[in-house]
């Protein structure tokens, strides 16, 4: 036997020996490594893992380069990995990072969350109901709030239609009877607040000494005068021992209002409750005058002789209905082809959504305007109303008593 002796640092050479390199044999099919040149990690080394603030761990110490830590990354089968047999055990570094701390910020995240949804939830019922969500609101407030709103208060299935208009509305149009020493006159009004409060003409309860008002339902209650506006033919009135689950209307906005639009009246012509008739607006911003003294009034309801008011007015340079004497007053109007006649005034205008757009105030009557006393001929489609912006406005100086006190 021949043995062959090497010199410290001598490796084996040709094929008859092992490689010195023996990881490299499991790849045949590799092309030859130059023993000068140590073959590179099979993966790219790893970056340094940072646990926690001023401290870095690294991957594994390995048993590569040096063995004394050198490059810190193995040559075994997972280069750059922790070496089981890595006597320091860097096991820990690579164990799973701790849940995150459950600290307040999730909590404020939630917290944060909460108003939004809650507004969301909001806009969503809102939507639902249209303008319900003003009644409601006002329900919540108090009796005497106005619900004002421009959504639709008319159920979709019935938006943009005369009876969804009427059925929607009507439970909050009545009819107003008004007793003076001249006599008796009859016209409409219209409910603003769960507490009673009404708003007609102030030539329909002018000089009044007892008011009866009849609900939609047939039921009715005396009322009594809070504040008038002459200048505006406005009066507010309020129901006495006022029913609960009254039915409030929703003013809309009347400066939005458009030549065109279509409309919807109601109120109690001659008498005849809750009476609904339809057409657009005809013009907006028509001059009207009325008389602000309360004896032109009661003289027209004794010569009426139809039971309804029969208040003076003026438009265009004439005088329609009487004589509006020497004490007059003018505002703007929406001009209407609805169909209106003595006994609507103080009633709604509507629209499409089915909010009040404007109190109707007077009416052109062909029998007005001729030498016969008869009042009996029809609406000829010119009539106009106070607009609803106008009323709101007012609204404050009529619950303290009107312009007139």
């Amino acid at each position: 036997m021949t043995e062959s002796f090497r010199r410290s640092g001598e490796y084996p050479q040709g094929d008859d020996h092992g490689s010195a390199y023996p990881q490299q044999q499991s790849h045949p099919s590799s092309s030859p490594v130059n023993p000068e040149w140590p073959p590179p990690p099979a993966y790219h080394p790893a970056p340094p893992l940072h646990v926690e603030p001023g401290t870095t761990v690294w991957p594994g110490s390995g048993h590569g380069g040096d063995g004394h830590g050198g490059d810190g990354y193995g040559a075994g089968p997972y280069a750059g990995q922790p070496d089981a047999s890595d006597a320091t055990g860097s096991t820990a570094a690579f164990a799973a990072p701790p849940a995150p701390p459950q600290g307040p910020a999730p909590t404020r995240q939630r917290r944060a969350k909460g108003p939004f949804a809650l507004l969301a939830a909001v806009a969503i019922v809102a939507a639902a109901i249209g303008g319900g969500t003003a009644y409601g609101i006002q329900e919540l407030t108090g009796n005497d709030t106005v619900a004002s709103s421009s959504t639709s208060v008319v159920p979709t299935s019935q938006k943009g239609t005369v009876s969804g208009v009427a059925k929607a509305v009507s439970p909050s149009i009545v009819e107003i009877s008004a007793t003076s020493n001249a006599g008796s006159s009859t016209g409409s009004g219209v409910i603003i607040t769960t507490g009673g409060e009404i708003i007609t003409n102030n030539h329909v309860v002018s000089g009044a000494s007892a008011i009866k008002v009849r609900l939609n339902n047939g039921k009715s209650y005396t009322a009594s005068v809070v504040g008038t506006d002459s200048k505006k033919d406005l009066a507010l009135i309020k129901l006495e021992n006022a029913p609960s689950g009254l039915k409030t209307a929703t003013l809309g906005d009347s400066a939005g209002v458009q030549v065109g639009d279509q409309v919807v009246a109601i109120g109690s012509p001659e008498g005849l409750t809750g009476t609904v008739t339809s057409g657009i607006v005809s013009a907006l911003d028509r001059d009207v005058t009325v008389s602000t003294d309360e004896s032109q009034g009661q003289q027209q309801q004794q010569g009426g002789g139809s039971g309804s008011e029969q208040w003076p007015f003026e438009f265009g340079g004439r005088q329609f209905n009487g004589d509006t004497g020497s004490s007059t007053t003018t505002y703007k109007a929406l001009q209407t082809d609805a169909s209106l006649n003595p006994g609507n005034s103080g009633g709604a205008l509507i629209d499409m959504n089915g909010n009040i757009v404007g109190i109707n105030s007077a009416m052109y009557s062909a029998a007005s305007d001729s030498s016969s006393s008869s009042s009996s001929a029809g609406s000829v489609g010119l009539g106009f109303a106070i607009p609803i912006n106008t009323v709101k406005s007012d609204l404050a100086s009529l619950r303290a008593g009107g312009s007139d006190s």
